[in-house]
């Protein structure tokens, strides 16, 4: 069974923190081949959205506030393990993570930086493109926001 869990920085488990940083890394260094610095001093100041199936965390995303990553409340690191992306998790963490966010920052436009491949899945949680691509640690990326209005 999949369940989510909203937590501060603060009150992450050693193992639950362990467990977040080893899937970001085993995703986004490991199976995207992209050498980058993935703990970035960010994890301190955002809310952790943890995905877990049989207790064991396979999905994973942080949201932030306004002005503290994008102008905007916005989500990041949006990871599924490889093994577990058939079951629908990855909706399920984002709804969830959507859904923290309004219940936290209160109901307004959220803002993500999202890898051009994963355009039709953020389309169909209403974000919509803004601006043009661009190239974020050699990954094709677009800006895209929920809106409100």
């Amino acid at each position: 069974m999949f369940t989510t869990e909203i937590k501060l920085f603060s009150e992450l488990t050693l193992n639950e923190l362990y467990a977040s940083l080893r899937l970001r890394s085993e995703v986004f260094v490991v199976e995207q081949d992209c050498v980058y610095q993935d703990v970035d001093n960010k994890d301190s100041y955002a809310l952790h959205v943890l995905g877990k199936k049989d207790g064991e965390i396979v999905a994973y995303t942080r949201i932030f506030d306004s002005g503290k990553y994008f102008d905007n409340p916005s989500i990041g690191r949006v990871v599924v393990a490889q093994d577990e992306r058939k079951y629908g998790y990855g909706h399920q963490i984002l709804e969830a993570s959507i859904e923290a966010i309004y219940s936290n920052f209160g109901k307004q436009d959220i803002e993500i930086s999202a890898q051009c491949y994963l355009k039709k899945f953020y389309n169909s949680h209403g974000f919509s493109q803004i601006g043009e691509e661009y190239l974020e640690d050699g990954i094709p990326h677009i800006r895209m926001i929920k809106s409100q209005s």
